[in-house]
């Protein structure tokens, strides 16, 4: 009897033909299930195609979107008009020109979308699905501020830098790690640590895998964690730089060069 399967996506950052890739590679059917883990948008040039694909996919499958904090910006943008200077020099620029030719009334179906999103997600095994990180001693429901749900890193710097010889009931272990079984998330690249694949450390999983620079688009099995990828996604759009070229990226590979 074949075993219907729940995926978790990372970081897209408008690479709508690694997306295509990496479903096809999946073989994925009906009854799959999909959990997104945000930042859909601003990278390679087909952000505002991959909402829309996104948008139609949720109606063959069951979809959870998890918002990003690109997401977040480009819903500001959809909804105001008002072009926020951070958001147009990491991608938002290439963003905005991909919804040329979109109606006012596409527009309004994506920004929808976006404020459907959720900020977290929590699965009847106890799994938490978040783009970033969170803050609070007491779990993502108690966090003050919401950014924090798709800004934070230091949930995912605790994890990475933690004595992995502690044990879960030892009071030593980190207090936000132990209030799920697993925990799922994006935002940062594993790229950075010299990885293209999702890397997992204690109870938490990043699974993006850097999509948005030189990295693949990766797919985990929740249940097998069995890794699923799309090409290098800058080979696929060989005339694009994605957010190669974006401040942290350039400051990034300076502060390589001075250290190599």
């Amino acid at each position: 009897m074949k075993q219907y399967r729940t995926l978790a996506i990372g970081d897209i950052h408008g690479g709508l033909k690694a997306l295509k890739q990496l479903l096809e590679r999946l073989e994925l059917t009906a009854d799959d299930k999909l959990i997104f883990l945000g930042d859909y948008v601003d990278g390679w040039s087909e952000s505002a195609q991959v909402i829309s694909y996104l948008i139609e996919l949720s109606k063959t499958n069951t979809c959870i979107f998890i918002k990003g904090n690109h997401d977040a910006w480009c819903e500001q943008w959809l909804a105001s008009g008002i072009e926020n200077q951070v958001w147009v020099f990491h991608g938002g620029k290439e963003t905005m020109e991909s919804y040329e030719g979109f109606s006012d009334e596409e527009k309004q179906e994506h920004l929808n979308f976006f404020e459907r999103m959720e900020y977290y997600h929590i699965d009847s095994h106890n799994r938490l699905f978040v783009h970033a990180g969170f803050t609070s001693m007491h779990g993502v429901e108690q966090e003050v501020h919401p950014e924090n749900l798709y800004f934070d890193r230091t949930l995912w710097e605790t994890a990475l830098t933690m004595d992995k010889t502690i044990s879960r009931d030892s009071e030593l272990f980190p207090k936000r790690l132990k209030h799920y079984h697993e925990i799922y998330i994006g935002h940062t690249p594993t790229i950075r640590f010299g990885s293209d694949q999702p890397i997992h450390v204690v109870n938490l999983w990043n699974v993006d895998t850097g999509a948005a620079f030189d990295g693949k688009l990766s797919a985990l099995d929740l249940e097998t964690k069995a890794v699923f990828q799309s090409d290098v996604v800058m080979s696929l759009y060989p005339n694009e730089s994605g957010r190669n070229a974006s401040p942290y990226r350039i400051i990034k590979d300076k502060r390589l060069d001075r250290n190599s």
